[in-house]
This record gives structure tokens, C-alpha cells and sequence, in this order.
């Protein structure tokens, strides 16, 4: 009964959606108070509709109820419990209700936390998220229903793929997704600006923290999968540039420069046309990430396998969402004008600078990762982009970004003088180039990017610092004053800090593992040892072990230095009998400074097994620095001014009236 209840729960929500869509619209429009206040009970009860839909869905994963067809091809009664509650959203049909569950929950989070809001635009807030969920609601019931039963169960389930039984994949989709849709907020706040025709410093304020959010849940969903990817797959690596992965670099970046853009909306009322159209495009790159996710036209490790109906239906969604908002865009630019000038040094024209690099890198991840799909239907030859276009392609302006970012963080608004504006950062700029020549002489020649990337990582992160020291008087005032300043300031302020000096940590990080990274692969014989640079292993046995649900060749290793016991490591073949399908589980020793990456493969004729060996240093640092980036988001949006947006709206040159 539950998969029913579930069923029935999910249509009661789709038509409470659809009077959702146009009931506050025509409200707003006409000024009707009653019918604009109808969105704000219409979104709490169509989530809790939708919540528990979910929580039947989880019911009948936890209770291995194999009627249900979903459950029945994705679980299994061997599974361990955390699988079997997280292999609900390890299927497109699960994941799906998991990505409607999360949209009505900030529909409902703008209902609760919105009071501030003017009612007519709150009313059209409401309206088009209920749009957006109308839309994936009509998809999940007409394409994808994960209650459909099955006439004949099965004794048992097929199983859950293996390369997903692991706690950090299984959090990882729920970060991602709270990213991904977050950003459908700041969707529904442009569309309603536009709408309405009025974009202001009240609007900036309301739309940061929503963005803000949505921005450390996709940081943070980012890290997970890019960390689960490296112990994980066995090869090594952090990034693949697969086309999934850049489905979320993609809105990650366009979100990161909204963020910059409405600032200079609420501090100087200017780039309004510009942050209306970054809002829009940021859930767009969301939007078409689940159709590359879904839609099964490019080929992923991580994509759902998909019939031709699903991504019909997806990209007519794509359609209606991306095209309209685009053209709204177009009819209504011409109201967002601003008044605000500004020099060209300024804070301002840092923050477009910042804005057209993260923009265009956007284009170029965009680019790559369509083009194998554009190629094949124009030309019928399959094409594959990788890495080194990638790298190639992106990397400059990372580093155009990372020379700017100190400079521009500093600079006053509205105009500034260069020279003035450089004085504390000259010694900061001097010294990072002289280590960056230390570490080139060190490495005696070889590739520039250690030397590069250790450079710029000083060059931000100590800009960053000398930025907070300048504003609390450090060395200038007494250690008191000093103190007291720090204290007093903004927590805004502390959480740009802190997201720049883990911009700069990243850098270094990546940077390091990408240059001075060393890689070994052989065929060991059981006793045998052998090195790998300043360290040996020694190859002491393999045994079979039983997992709860697997088995597994497990190997045991002796990481030895000068002689002395480093680690012992146990990397892992592991086979899922159910699934018929093996996994590789590393082995890392890790510290603050390098890992040591260990991979057994398979067993040899001869009786040797193939064993791939890595030295990775200062790997750590990378998600250090990721999370670092994530910490300065929630160090921001603690900051009251950006979580209540109090102040009263302010009428501006760009309004006109909403008819």
C-alpha cells in the first residue's frame, strides 16, 4: 500500500502545482491580496505532499519490498541498510523524486523565511518555482513513476551497483542536487524581476543568500564526488572532465559569478541586466546538466541509461524554461538600465573582470562537452574531448582570475588610483614571484606549472590575508585595537577571506599533484619488493576476505622508509556476487604532504599480480583548500544582513509597472 499512498501523494502535489503556477500570477498581476496569498500554504502542503512520497519510496527500499519494480531492480535483501536507504536515489527514478522533493522544500523555505518579501513579487517567486516543479512532476508521472509494481516479484533483488555502495557517493548526490535546484530560487527571483520590471538593491540582497546556499551545497556535493572519484575508481585521479562532472562544474561557475555580480547590484545599483541574465543562465547549465545526466546522449560513468521519451520530455522542458526566460529577457532588458558609473579601476570593474573570466570558462567547459555530441550529428564521426583540450582550454583563465583576485578585492568602489591600491601588495607580489623561482631552481628546470601554480597559491592566499590586516590596522594600531576590529568585522567579510585563501590553497594543490606527481605500475610477485622514489614496498601476501555482501582479494603491502615500517596497506580486488561485477578498492596512506596510492589488479599467469603505485604530494591540500571554499560560503551566509534582507525596498530609475 505504500507504493499507492506514494503514487497518490504525487498526484495530489501535480495539480496543487499547477494552481500554484497560475493562481499567484494573475493575483500579482491584478493586485488580488487573497489570491497572491494562496502561494504560500500551496507550497508548504505541495512539499509535504512530495516529502512523503519520498518517505514511501523509502519505505519500501528499507523493507526490500520487491513488488515494486524500482526497488526490485536496485536493491537486495544482502544489502547493508545504509545501500539499501541511499540506493533510493541511486536510479533515475528515485533521484528524481530526491531533485522534486528538494525544489518544493525551498519553495516552502521561501514561504516560511519570504515574510519580508513584497507580496507581489513572493507571489511570482512562488508561481514559477511551481512551474518548474509543475514541469518535473508531469515528467517523473508520465515518464518515470518509481511505484509502478510488478504482477510476478522476484525472491530478491538484482542489486545496487557496486561502484555506488560506498558512504561518500551515497551523500554525494544529496549536496548536488541541493546545489543544482537551489539555484532554480535565483531562477524564480529574475523571472519574477522581470515580470515586474524592477531590479534593485533589495531584490540583490533578497537573491544572495538563496544563491549563497545553493553555492556551498554544490561546492560542497563537488568535493564529495571529486574525493569519492580518487579513493574510490582505482585510477588515480581526482578530475576526469567527464561530461557529468562538468554538468556540475558548469552552474558551480555561473552561481560564483551571480554571487559577484549582485553585490555590485546592492552596493552600486549597477550590472542589473547582467545579474537577471547570470540567475537565468545558472539554473539553465542546471537544467541542461540533468538533460545530459538523463537523457542518455552522451556517454558517463555516471549517467542514467535512459529511453528516447525521457529525453524528449527533458529537452522540451529545456525549451520552455531556457527559451522562455531568454525571451522574457530580451523583452524587458531594456527596463533594467543603470544610472551608476564607475571608473575603469574600480572595485566594480574588478567584479566584471572576475565575471567575464568565470563566464567565458563556463562557455568552454560548455563547448567541450557538447561537441562530441554536435560533431556526431553533423558530421557522424564520433569525436572525444578529454583532458588536455580541457586543460589547455581552461587553465589561462584560472590564472588571469588568480593574478586580478588581490588586486580587485582591495580597490575601492565607484574609482581608485592603481598605484595607491597596489602599495601593500607590491612586497606580497614580489615575494611570490621569488618563490616561485625557488621552487624552479629546486626542481632544476622541468614544467613550469609547479612553479606557476606555487605562485599564484601565495600570491592569493597572502593577498587575501594583507587584505584583513589593512582593514583592522594590523602593525599600525595597537594589538587591541587591532583585535577589536577583527572582531567587529563583518562575518561577510571573513567568509571572503576565507573562500579566497581556499581558492589559493586549490591552486596550489592541484598545481603540485599535476607536476610532481610519480606513477608506477608492474607485475610483483608475493615477497618481492620494490621502490617507489624514496620508499619501498614490499609485497607480503594476498588473502581472500567475505564482505556482507561481496568477496574479495586483499593484498598486504609494507610501506617502508629508510628501512622503517610507514604504513601497512591493504588494497582491495572486491567482486559483488549478485551483480557480477568487481570494483577496485584503493589503498592510501595520506598525510599533509603527499600520498602514497596503492592499486591491485588483476592476478597474472605466471602468478605475479599487476600493482599500480602512486606518490602524490600535497594531494590533501586540494580538498583542503575545496573545503576551505565551502567554509567562507557558510561563513558568509551567517552574516545576518545576508540571511534577513530587512532593509526596506528603495524605488529605482529602472521600475516600470508591471503591466
Amino acid at each position: 500500500m505504500t507504493a499507492e499512498l506514494g503514487h497518490y501523494a504525487l498526484i495530489i502535489a501535480f495539480t496543487i502545482s499547477i494552481a500554484q503556477s497560475i493562481i499567484p500570477l494573475i493575483g500579482a498581476q491584478r493586485d488580488w491580496h487573497d489570491w497572491m496569498r494562496f502561494a504560500t500554504p500551496a507550497a508548504i502542503v505541495q512539499f509535504a505532499l512530495i516529502a512523503f512520497s519520498f518517505a514511501m519510496l523509502m519505505t519500501a527500499f528499507v523493507t526490500s519490498d520487491f513488488s515494486v519494480r524500482l526497488v526490485a531492480a536496485n536493491s537486495h535483501s544482502a544489502k547493508p541498510m545504509i545501500y539499501k536507504i541511499t540506493g533510493v536515489w541511486a536510479n533515475h527514478e528515485g533521484s528524481l523524486l530526491l531533485w522534486i522533493t528538494i525544489l518544493t522544500g525551498f519553495g516552502a523555505a521561501i514561504s516560511v523565511w519570504g515574510e519580508n518579501l513584497p507580496p507581489s513579487l513572493k507571489a511570482r517567486v512562488l508561481a514559477v518555482q511551481a512551474m518548474i516543479g509543475t514541469a518535473f512532476l508531469g515528467f517523473i508521472l508520465f515518464t518515470s513513476n518509481p511505484f509502478l509494481r510488478l504482477s510476478q516479484p522476484p525472491l530478491d533483488g538484482k542489486g545496487l551497483n557496486p561502484l555506488l555502495q560506498d558512504l561518500g557517493l551515497a551523500i554525494h548526490p544529496p549536496f548536488l542536487y541541493l546545489g543544482y535546484v537551489g539555484l532554480s530560487v535565483a531562477f524564480s527571483f529574475a523571472i519574477a524581476a522581470l515580470i515586474e520590471g524592477k531590479v534593485d538593491a533589495a531584490w540583490a540582497r533578497w537573491v544572495r543568500p538563496w544563491t549563497l546556499a545553493a553555492w556551498i551545497f554544490l561546492t560542497i556535493g563537488i568535493g564529495l564526488g571529486s574525493w569519492w572519484a580518487y579513493y574510490e575508481l582505482g585510477w588515480g585521479g581526482w578530475w576526469f572532465w567527464d561530461p557529468v562532472e562538468n554538468s556540475s562544474f558548469m552552474p558551480w561557475l555561473m552561481a560564483t559569478a551571480l554571487l559577484h555580480s549582485a553585490i555590485v547590484v546592492e552596493k552600486r545599483n549597477a550590472l542589473k541586466s547582467w545579474t537577471v541574465l547570470l540567475a537565468i543562465l545558472a539554473f539553465s547549465f542546471s537544467l541542461i546538466g540533468t538533460f545530459i545526466v538523463r537523457s542518455g546522449v552522451i556517454t558517463s560513468v555516471h549517467a542514467f541509461a535512459n529511453d528516447p521519451l525521457r529525453g524528449m520530455f527533458i529537452l522540451g522542458i529545456l525549451a520552455v524554461a531556457i527559451g522562455g526566460a531568454l525571451t522574457l529577457y530580451s523583452m524587458r532588458v531594456s527596463t533594467l538600465r543603470s544610472t551608476a558609473v564607475f571608473g575603469t579601476i574600480s572595485r566594480e570593474s574588478g567584479l566584471v573582470m572576475n565575471n567575464l573570466l568565470l563566464a567565458v570558462s563556463a562557455a568552454v567547459v560548455f563547448v567541450g562537452t557538447i561537441w562530441p555530441l554536435v560533431a556526431e550529428i553533423f558530421t557522424g564521426a564520433k569525436v572525444s574531448v578529454g583532458a588536455p583540450f580541457f586543460n589547455l582550454a581552461f587553465t589561462p583563465f584560472m590564472v588571469v582570475l588568480a593574478m586580478i583576485l588581490p588586486i580587485a578585492a582591495v580597490l575601492p568602489w565607484k574609482r581608485s588610483n592603481l598605484k595607491r591600491t597596489m602599495q601593500p601588495l607590491w612586497g606580497i607580489a614580489a615575494l611570490s614571484v621569488s618563490l616561485g623561482a625557488v621552487v624552479w631552481v629546486m626542481q632544476t628546470g622541468g614544467r613550469m606549472l609547479a612553479p606557476i601554480g606555487l605562485t599564484l597559491a601565495f600570491w592569493v592566499i597572502v593577498g587575501s590575508l594583507a587584505d584583513v590586516a589593512v582593514r583592522v590596522k594590523l602593525g599600525k594600531a595597537p594589538m587591541a585595537e587591532s583585535l577589536r576590529r577583527a572582531v567587529n568585522l563583518p562575518r561577510s567579510d571573513w567568509g571572503k577571506m576565507f573562500g579566497h585563501v581556499g581558492f589559493g590553497v586549490m591552486i596550489f594543490g592541484i598545481s603540485a599533484i599535476m607536476a610532481w606527481e610519480y606513477e608506477d605500475i608492474r607485475t610483483v610477485e608475493i615477497g618481492d619488493t620494490f621502490m617507489l622514489q624514496a620508499y619501498e614496498i614490499r609485497f607480503d601476501a594476498v588473502e581472500g576476505i567475505q564482505g556482507p555482501n561481496y568477496t574479495a582479494a586483499r593484498g598486504n603491502f609494507t610501506l617502508l622508509k629508510d628501512g622503517l615500517e610507514v604504513a601497512k596497506l591493504y588494497p582491495e580486488k572486491r567482486r559483488y556476487p549478485v551483480e557480477s561485477s568487481p570494483t577496485t578498492e584503493a589503498a592510501i596512506d595520506q598525510t599533509l604532504f603527499r600520498d602514497v596510492y596503492l592499486v591491485l589488479g588483476d592476478k597474472q599467469s605466471d602468478g605475479s599480480w599487476a600493482v599500480r603505485s602512486y606518490v602524490k604530494p600535497f594531494t590533501s591540500w586540494l580538498w583542503i583548500g575545496l573545503f576551505t571554499l565551502a567554509f567562507g560560503g557558510v561563513l558568509s551566509i551567517s552574516d545576518r544582513r545576508y540571511r534577513v534582507a530587512s532593509a526596506a525596498r528603495k524605488p529605482t530609475m529602472s521600475a516600470v509597472p508591471a503591466g
